[in-house]
């Protein structure tokens, strides 16, 4: 009886772990599912009143798309140093994993440091938030995005220092599915940001 006992807790112990990883995953795709609700909602009014007012017309051309197409880039890198981290996991090499860890954070604060530019650039030349109904928009939807990027570079920061040698493969593993999947949807954000405020505008 005992040794049955024993049997059926061995049979059911491997479930346990992917079971609350499941739950874990299924936590953060809901997570993202709200916060793509909110940045679809912005750029889909955006759309909207743009359409409605003919275009954005002068204001929209004076967005600087030559540091947001270079952040484009910044991003791209960065999900590549992330997808490489969690490579590196899957092997389990915790300190290579590490420093791809401290390159996507390190990534993530170089395109804070050029939208600050970015933005103190736009006051000197008078586009506040208040100069027109397109640049409220804009600093709105790019300092929402500029927020999740804070919150994602200091979850890779602590998660970078959490790491050690002694770093069991799987949590390593566990963990950066979980941060990276964040990662790569503030950089989706970003894409269409970019290709709606800066780009759309511009051409029109």
């Amino acid at each position: 009886m005992a040794n049955s006992a024993v049997e059926i807790g061995i049979a059911h112990a491997p479930h346990e772990v992917p079971t609350s990883f499941e739950l874990g995953k299924l936590g953060m795709w809901v997570f993202l599912a709200g916060e793509t609700m909110v940045f679809g909602g912005l750029m889909g009014v955006f759309i909207l009143v743009g359409i409605s007012h003919g275009g954005w017309g002068p204001d929209g051309a004076h967005v600087n798309w030559l540091l947001g197409a270079f952040n484009t880039l910044i991003l791209f890198t960065s999900s590549l140093t992330a997808a490489l981290a969690q490579g590196a996991a899957r092997v389990q090499d915790s300190p290579r994993a590490k420093r791809y860890l401290s390159a996507t954070a390190l990534l993530g604060v170089l395109f804070l440091v050029i939208k600050g530019f970015e933005y103190a650039g736009d006051f000197r030349d008078g586009f506040t938030p208040l100069a027109a109904l397109f640049w409220s928009f804009y600093y709105v939807m790019t300092g929402l995005h500029v927020l999740h990027l804070f919150a994602g570079i200091v979850v890779l920061f602590g998660l970078m220092f959490m790491v050690t040698p002694r770093t069991p493969a799987g949590w390593l593993e566990r963990k950066l599915k979980y941060v990276c999947l964040y990662w790569y949807f503030v950089e989706a954000v970003w894409v269409f940001l970019f290709a709606l405020v800066y780009l759309a505008p511009t051409a029109g």
